[in-house]
Parts: C-alpha cells; structure tokens; sequence
C-alpha cells in the first residue's frame, strides 16, 4: 500500500544553487574525499610539470683527473650551468643543449689541461732558474708533447714517454748518445702491427738529436718488448711477416678449393683446410771451374816476352895507351831497313878480317786460365710441401617426388674426380712430397635454439615504454583520482537535488511497504472512522516535519535511494 502527501513549499530552480550551496548539501566525508583527489591532483600536475621541464643530461667530459675536475667543476659553478656526476665519478654531465657551448668556452680558458703537460712548462720560467732547472723543465716538457702525440693514435689509451738526453761537454769522443724508453697502454682488444710499431719509434727518434732508432725501446703494459733491435732482427725469433705469409699462401688455397667444389655440392656441403711448408732460408754458393788446356791458337794470350842478344867472335879488344889514337868513334852501322839480317859485305869483310857472328834468343808466352765462377743464391719464400684436407658431405636425393630427400654417399668415381680437381687447383707436387685427401662424410646438423626475444623483453620496446611511461603514469594517476574519489563525491550531489526539487515542487511521496526497515504508511481512512489512528497520527507527524524541516526529510529520502 502506498500514500501520497503533499506538501507546499516555495518553488525555486535548484538549478540556481551555486558551488557553494552543493558543497553544503555534502557530508563530511564526501567533502574530505573530494579534498584529498584535489591536493593529489594538484601533486600530480606539478610533478609532471618539473619532469617536464627537467633537461636532459650529457656527458660533458669524461675520465679526468681530480685537478681538472676539480678546475671544471669551479668554472661550471662561475658560470652558472648545471651539472652533476655519473655513478662512480667518471663524468661530468650538463644539460644537452649546452655541451658544445660549455666545451668551446672552458677551451678557451685551457681546460681541461690534462694530466700530460708539454712545453707550456716553459712559458712559467722564474727569476733565477739555474740552467739544470731549465735542461729539465726542457725534458719534461719534451717528454710531454712526445706522449701526447702517441696517445693521438687510435689504439693506444695511455703512454709513458722517458727520455735519457746526457750532457754533451766539449770532448768528441766522450760524447753520449742518448736513448729513449716508451710504455704503451693499449685498448682492450686493439694491438699494433709492425708498421705502427716502428711508426712510434721513429716519432721519438727524430724528435730528439742524435737518438738513432735502435736506441728506442717500446713496451706495453704487461712488461713485453714491442719493438726489437735491428741486431736481434736476424734472430732465430719468429717473424710475424713470415707467418702473415704462410697464412695468406693457405688461405689462398682453401679458397679455391671452397671456389672449385662449392658450387658442385653446394656452399655448406664441403670444409677444406690447407698446410703449408714455406722455407724462409736464404742460401748463397759461390762455384769456379777449370777447363783443361787448350791448343796455343785457341787460347788468350796474357803476356808475351821475347829476348835476344848476340856478339862477334874474334874480336880484338881495344890495346894502346889510352888517349886520343886509341879513343876512336865507331864507324857508321849500316843497318838493314825492318830488321833484316845484314849481310856481310865485301868492305866489312875485309875490315873485319876472320869475324863470324854469334847470337841468344828467349821467347816467353803467358796464355790466360780458362775460369768459371757462379754464384748462386736461393730465394726466401719457397714452398717445400702442401698438404690438403678435403670433407664433402653426403649428397641429398629425393628418390620419390612429395617425399623428404635423403642422404645418399659420393660413389667413387665422384670422390676420384673431386680429389683431381683438389690436386690441380693446389698444383700438387709428387716429388715435392704434396698430399691431398678427400673423405665423404655426413655432417651433424646442430639443432638451432630459438633465442628470440618476448615482445616485452625486446629493446625497442622497452624503450617505447619508457618514453611513455611517464605520460601514461600521469594520465592513469589523475584518471584513479577522478574515478575513485571525485566522482563518488559528485555522484551524491545529484540524489540531494532530485529531493529537493520534488519538496520544492510541492509533492512529498512516501512509500510505505510491509518491511520492517522502511516506515510503513496507514491506509485511507474510512468515512466511519471518526478517531484519527496512530499510523494517522504518524503520518500528520510527517508532514508537519517536512512543512518544517524540508532538508531533513531529503536527506532521508536520499539514504532510502542509495539504499543505506
């Protein structure tokens, strides 16, 4: 059963009613729940904002000394930019957008100096600098810009350069000749080749005046000598250019082995490895043969010598005394013309009565030694022995179309075939004592594990959420703030309304229902009733209350709505 009372009231718009006055129609804890969504709004919003305008830090210098950090840290400070430390101390970091800016300006003050100083230790002279102090600062200063221009190179991290300059006096002959000591600290994974090495050397060797390059000593870190002496060049030590050779000779091989076969068996199908024997020894011989005699006209004649002497027998020595009578010139020779024998004539004959010539003639012949000398020198680099090692796996037939193929072994015809392709693609030697062999075997096919990343655990999604992780945090935050505390705040608001506005509309409804939680309203009133009842009474009692106290009574019609 159900009764309607009716009750005037003024009527105004409820819509009129303004902040204010809804505020007022909240209870306590609505108004506290809505309070606290508003500070932590608010929270929200000006965290956002910071982070927002947090910039984003680089590193500006890194691996430095405490002088120079110390040194950078005051100019920052001078200059107003920001910075903070990495973990650990490593490096300085500023805001992103000043970086260059910052490096450009702290450059033109000389920072960062470094740990390394060079001949700037000669600008700083004082008065009265002895002349030992000025040869030192000379060699520091030296020693410096030798250590920096090594440390220019790529893979050295740090070097140590020493320098060991004696005092020239005026004697030549005991003059010293000075030497130099280099410590190199390389990259992790980086070393020098040979050309670097000796790169380094001759750096710091015509840097300084008479240091010869022989007299320059590198070293690494772990205490090893880099560089080697030209004495100990011919050493019994392996040369790392013998062994590049060797390498590149087999490599060489390997790959037209793989070239030749490949495309026969396929790319994956074959595995070569090639050794050789190279002779780096270098032999010279020196050989002189003799042919026998030869006859006089084949043979060179070298020297002649020829001597003749002759005399007349029966001559008589000159007698008398000795004066003008006895001193007679000869008389005139009559020479024949081309040395002719003279024939004695009639007028010497008879001059020279009973004379008769007599003569000696030596001949001596130097004929030249028929010689042969040949020197022969052997080359660096030849090749002794080559020794091949062919795998070829099983070939795949598919002996029935639709079906998976199957692994068939090479007959022998193929594998004699292949192993004379291998020998005349190396240029196989049988007196050289070459080998070559050629085996078919299957090949294990490793099973290939996945190792394919989730979703979630892949870079560039980890990165995405971290880009907007903060945005969408924000927007979560405030989206809890508006669901979970203001709108349950607001949501009450319209209830009230709605009973207001039936009071002021002039209707007061009042369900009166048989359970017990609800106040039940009596039935009409007979006409033979002439004694009001209680649940009259009860009834007249609450319309007085809502003529009186309208709030009151939407507040509880409120509570019957929300079912509390």
């Amino acid at each position: 059963m159900s009764a309607v009372a009716e009750v005037p009231v003024p009527p105004h718009s409820a819509a009129s009613a303004g902040w204010q006055q809804r505020l007022a129609t909240l209870d306590r804890g609505a108004r506290m729940r809505l309070g606290a969504a508003a500070l932590l709004l608010l929270g929200v919003l000006a965290a956002a904002f910071f982070y927002g305008r947090q910039p984003d830090y680089r590193v500006l210098f890194s691996g430095l000394n405490d002088k120079d950090g110390g040194a950078i840290v005051a100019q920052l400070t001078t200059m107003n930019v920001p910075y903070k430390y990495t973990e650990g101390g490593g490096a300085i970091m500023v805001p992103a957008e000043r970086v260059h800016d910052v490096r450009l300006r702290l450059a033109t003050q000389g920072l960062p100096k470094g740990s390394v100083t060079g001949f700037e230790l000669m600008e700083t002279n004082r008065f009265g600098v002895t002349q030992f102090q000025e040869r030192l600062n000379f060699q520091r200063g030296l020693e410096g810009e030798l250590t920096r221009s090594i440390q220019a190179l790529a893979s050295v991290q740090s070097a140590r350069v020493h320098l060991a300059l004696p005092q020239q006096n005026g004697f030549f002959r005991e003059q010293q000749k000075p030497s130099a000591s280099v410590l190199l600290a390389l990259y992790p994974g980086r070393v020098l080749d040979r050309a670097q090495l000796a790169g380094i050397v001759h750096l710091v060797a015509s840097s300084v005046p008479e240091l010869a390059p022989s007299a320059v000593s590198v070293l690494d870190d772990t205490g090893k000598l880099l560089s080697q002496s030209p004495d100990g060049a011919g050493g019994n030590g392996v040369d790392a250019q013998q062994l590049a050779y060797v390498q590149q000779i087999e490599q060489q091989y390997t790959r037209r082995i793989l070239d030749l076969l490949e495309p026969v068996v396929g790319k994956s199908n074959v595995k070569a490895q090639v050794t050789a024997e190279v002779d780096f020894s270098q032999t010279e011989s020196t050989t002189e043969q003799h042919r026998p005699n030869l006859a006089p006209d084949a043979s060179a004649v070298r020297s002649q010598q020829v001597v003749e002497s002759g005399g007349l027998q029966g001559a008589q020595p000159p007698t008398g005394v000795p004066g003008a009578v006895s001193n007679q010139p000869p008389q005139n020779s009559t020479a024949p013309i081309n040395g002719a024998n003279p024939q004695p004539t009639a007028a010497n004959a008879q001059q020279q009565p009973g004379a008769q010539g007599q003569g000696r003639r030596e001949s001596i012949t130097n004929y030249e030694v028929d010689k042969t000398t040949r020197v022969t020198r052997g080359g660096m680099g030849a090749i002794k022995r080559v020794n091949a090692a062919v795998v070829v796996n099983y070939q795949s037939v598919s002996e029935t179309p639709g079906k998976a193929p199957t692994s068939k072994a090479l007959s022998p015809e193929q594998v004699e075939q292949m192993t004379a392709l291998v020998r005349e693609t190396i240029g196989y030697n049988k007196e050289r004592g070459d080998s070559v062999n050629l085996m078919n075997a299957p090949f294990l096919v490793d099973e290939v594990v996945s190792t394919e990343l989730p979703l979630w655990r892949q870079p560039e999604v980890v990165e995405l959420a971290r880009s907007l992780g903060w945005p969408v945090g924000i927007s979560l935050a405030v989206a809890l703030l508006l669901l979970g505390l203001v709108r349950p705040a607001l949501k009450a608001r319209p209830h009230a309304d709605l009973a207001a506005a039936k009071l002021q509309g002039g209707q007061l409804s009042a369900v009166a229902s048989e359970e017990l939680e609800r106040p039940a309203l009596a039935a009409p009133v007979q006409p033979q009733d002439l004694q009001p009842t209680a649940e009259q009474l009860r009834l007249e009692d609450a319309r007085r209350l809502a003529r009186d106290n309208p709030v009151a009574v939407a507040t509880i019609i409120k509570t019957w709505v929300n079912g509390e």
